[in-house]
């Protein structure tokens, strides 16, 4: 997957499916969907979600 839902809710359920079910950390899924952890993030502050390191997920 090199790409992701332009729908910040939808993108959101699919990063977090995706650190929840394969990848570690958001740069571990950054890094290996070829993706920018920042752009994910500023994304996903449009709809007041940001990454949370202890649980591995947007809250």
């Amino acid at each position: 997957m090199n790409t992701l839902p332009n729908d910040p809710v939808i993108m959101l359920s699919v990063v977090n499916t995706l650190l929840r079910d394969k990848y570690s950390s958001l740069e571990e899924l950054a890094k290996t969907e070829n993706l920018s952890a920042k752009d994910i993030s500023d994304r996903l502050e449009i709809i007041d979600y940001r990454y949370d390191e202890g649980s591995n997920q947007f809250k």
